[in-house]
């Protein structure tokens, strides 16, 4: 197990042990695999709208993506489906289905909205036109998040009228946009979503092959900082030499982020471990596209800088561009950092950390004003018990080997919101996307066979957790 602090919460109380959390596999991968063309065809359904939750003329399209969601969910045989959001969010699905007496309720995440496509130019085929080449279906969105949804679909389907538990689901709208009014939204239908066990279904597995349950992410912070030298700008020849300017200042600051080695430099910022696996660093500069030559940051294995240690980035810049240069001492200068916050440290502390560190080491005694940015706190599960149990063994029978128990280098912070409104649940965080899923970026793919092989898992899983029982 990577990480598994103290402060997790406990497995729910009440569970009773299973004497049989075995399901008939045959029977389940034969019904998964009988309605999976039509499961494919919906999610390419769904894949055709643009739903960019960061665009604001893609607004119509976000609510067309719930609206059909919304669809497929009734038409799966869930109950009181709506469309709801909190104030000033982004609209979600939420639907029901209640199971049999004394059966757990299970709660089915997955996110329906989209990352921007970024330049066309990048992508080999047309982003929101769903292409197979080989085993993997391209398109933006085909698995960060709507194979989520059509994961849920199928597992729904496969059980059709006989589900072996309670079934909320919750189709959030704003994922990709940091889940601003997630907390807000969780807070509000509470009674609506609780459950004993939520699957999560927005994470990656460890290799096309290998399945993995994600046990801890890290948090993020970001802020911009802005360093001032002068009132106004002045002529570099006249007065270059003796007056700092200020891109040279904030320059010399940013370095102070890191040391000689790559560590992050930054005091009062947790590390903590997590297990080296078998991410060797010749697959992880072979998976990161790392050109021949550089160095890896940093030091112990790949797992645990990614995983167990915080990350700082300088992700944007604003200084005038190398065309619009002149022979001008800068008067100020700004710079957006990015933290990943190790798990075990608040968001808040991280962001406190970071920003003392750049007050204390401005160089010249220039001025520096840090701006707090977005925060999403760090997750870790403690991740045993029936509920643990039971997705291992559903995992194990689709993939036909036993799951990893991985970290996450990066954040989603609706994890963290669901563990903190719903301590006593289970949380499973679960995913379809793999190693060269390119997630985010241009040519975003899902692979067919392990999307298949995760169905084949969840409709496993929710018949494995039917035969547990809430005391």
């Amino acid at each position: 197990m990577a990480l598994c602090p103290a402060s997790c919460p406990p497995t729910p109380a009440g569970w009773m042990e299973a004497a049989n959390v075995a399901a008939v596999t045959v029977d389940i991968a034969a019904a998964v695999r009988g309605i999976l063309p039509s499961v494919r065809a919906d999610l390419e359904e769904l894949i055709t709208i643009p739903s960019v939750s960061a665009d604001p003329a893609a607004s119509a399209a976000v609510h067309r993506s719930a609206e059909l969601t919304a669809a497929l969910l009734r038409a799966a045989g869930l109950l009181d489906v709506e469309i709801l959001q909190a104030a000033g969010g982004k609209p979600a699905v939420v639907g029901h289905r209640p199971g049999p007496p004394g059966a757990p309720t299970v709660l089915l995440y997955a996110h329906h909205d989209v990352q921007p496509t970024g330049a066309a130019a990048l992508w080999d085929s047309e982003p929101f036109t769903p292409t197979v080449v080989g085993d993997r279906l391209f398109a933006r969105g085909a698995a960060d998040d709507k194979a989520g949804i059509a994961v849920h679909l199928a597992a729904l389907r496969a059980h059709g009228d006989e589900l072996p538990v309670g079934i909320v689901v919750l189709i959030e709208g704003e994922e990709e946009i940091g889940s601003p009014t997630l907390p807000a939204f969780l807070a509000t239908y509470a009674d609506r979503l609780r459950a004993d066990v939520m699957v999560l279904a927005d994470a990656q597995n460890w290799a096309v092959g290998v399945p993995a349950l994600t046990i801890s992410l890290r948090g993020l912070v970001d802020c911009v900082v802005e360093v001032a030298t002068l009132e106004h700008g002045i002529h570099s020849g006249m007065y270059g030499g003796a007056v700092p300017d200020a891109l040279t200042a904030l320059c010399r600051l940013l370095g102070t982020l890191h040391d000689e080695a790559g560590q992050v430099a930054v005091a009062g910022l947790t590390r903590s471990h997590a297990e080296a696996l078998d991410l060797t660093e010749e697959r992880y500069r072979k998976e990161a596209g790392v050109l021949p030559g550089v160095q890896l940051l940093g030091d112990g294995s790949v797992t645990e800088r990614l995983w167990a240690r915080p990350a700082v980035s300088v992700i944007g810049i604003d200084a005038p561009s190398i065309a619009d240069a002149a022979n001008t001492l800068l008067p100020s200068a700004r710079a957006k950092i990015s933290l990943r916050v190790a798990p075990g440290q608040r968001a808040a502390e991280a962001m406190q950390a970071l920003t003392e560190h750049l007050q204390r080491h401005v160089p010249w005694g220039a001025h520096v004003t840090v701006i707090p940015g977005s925060a999403g706190e760090p997750f870790a599960a403690d991740a045993r018990g029936p509920a643990y149990d039971a997705a291992r063994a559903a995992f194990a029978e689709a993939w036909g080997c036993a799951p990893v128990d991985c970290g996450a280098g990066g954040s989603i912070p609706f994890i963290a919101a669901f563990a903190e409104q719903f301590p006593a649940a289970a949380i499973l965080v679960t995913g379809v996307e793999d190693p060269d899923t390119r997630a985010h970026g241009a040519n975003e793919s899902l692979h067919l066979i392990e999307f298949e092989r995760a169905c084949i898992a969840e409709a496993l899983l929710l018949a494995n957790l039917g035969g547990l029982a809430v005391g």
